[in-house]
């Protein structure tokens, strides 16, 4: 009788386990992991769409919205068209 919470005891550590094994051996994205160089890219280019990271007063709407201009000039990239720069 006392067997048996023992053993579903034991099966569920068994389970959380191999869901922590599997959920840990995901990949980042389908490209891998970034460099360096990419992660100070993509900085650069929030910092050119006006993301401040000491702005910390105004910060969801200034992440937000460099966050949208730059999706906007991706996907303007990605159409074929040259991005506008803005005015500095």
């Amino acid at each position: 009788m006392n067997s048996l919470p023992r053993v579903l005891l034991g099966g569920l550590a068994v389970a959380c386990s191999v869901a922590s094994v599997a959920a840990l051996a995901q990949p980042y994205g389908a490209q891998g992991p970034l460099t360096r160089a990419q992660v100070r890219a993509d900085f650069l280019e929030w910092r050119q769409a006006g993301y401040d990271p000491l702005d910390w007063l105004d910060y969801p709407e200034n992440a937000q919205q460099a966050g949208a201009i730059v999706a906007q000039r991706r996907t303007a990239g990605a159409a074929g068209a040259l991005p506008a720069q803005p005015m500095q």
